[in-house]
């Protein structure tokens, strides 16, 4: 559980970098999300969140773009 916590916060500094509002929005994002399932006890259940979780570092790394306006109309 913590390599995946770790690891989602590494990628979010990654994807994100120089982006203060994204990159404080997936840490609050992250945390909560931790801590409304710490007192989990099903081992189903926790493996399903940690798949969950894994699933979604996948996505961030692979799908998420982040763009730059260099001009009014240019991005």
């Amino acid at each position: 559980v913590l390599k995946l916590f770790k690891l989602l916060h590494r990628t979010r500094q990654e994807v994100f970098r120089n982006d203060t509002k994204a990159l404080e929005a997936a840490r609050q994002k992250i945390n909560e999300e931790f801590r409304n399932n710490r007192d989990e006890t099903s081992e189903e259940k926790i493996n399903e969140l940690l798949k969950i979780g894994s699933d979604v570092e996948v996505i961030l790394r692979t799908s998420v773009i982040q763009a730059v306006h260099t001009d009014s109309d240019k991005i």
